[in-house]
């Protein structure tokens, strides 16, 4: 497993609570694009319609040697579930308040993959939480690396 590119703001934004899989419908020029490393999911997010999953503000860079066909760099892209996952997805963003976040995105042999997390929204006090737990860590580690 390959990985493109990671939004590590994910896990300081939200809470993580369950990880699924899903493949892209992607242009020709777009997977071009990928393999020279020219993606970033930062900014990206998912929503549903008609129980189907999309992927928006994924930026993917116009190819280099790309041509009048070449694509828009944040068009929307439907991602590729199946059918009871996404049926479970829209019902617990509907009754939970949950909200869908794209975390990874890495290849699995010639395919592009993206992870995709449902989250919970963190509240400023569960940020500094983050915050100072992640400096106790760093503490501790160095703490140890000295002995």
């Amino acid at each position: 497993m390959k990985i493109i590119c990671q939004n590590k703001k994910a896990s300081f934004e939200y809470f993580l609570l369950d990880k699924f899989e899903a493949g892209i419908k992607l242009k020709g020029t777009e997977i071009k694009s990928i393999r020279a490393g020219k993606c970033n999911i930062n900014d990206a997010y998912v929503i549903m319609k008609n129980n189907r999953p999309y992927i928006l503000n994924m930026f993917i860079a116009k190819y280099d040697n790309g041509n009048i066909f070449n694509h828009d760099e944040l068009r929307t892209r439907e991602l590729l579930m199946h059918k009871h996952e996404c049926i479970k997805l829209a019902n617990k963003i509907k009754l939970e308040g949950l909200t869908l976040v794209a975390t990874k995105a890495y290849f699995e042999g010639s395919l592009v993959k993206i992870e995709v997390c449902l989250a919970k929204g963190k509240k400023l006090t569960d940020k500094r939480e983050t915050i100072k737990k992640r400096d106790l860590e760093r503490i501790n580690a160095k703490a140890s690396k000295d002995y």
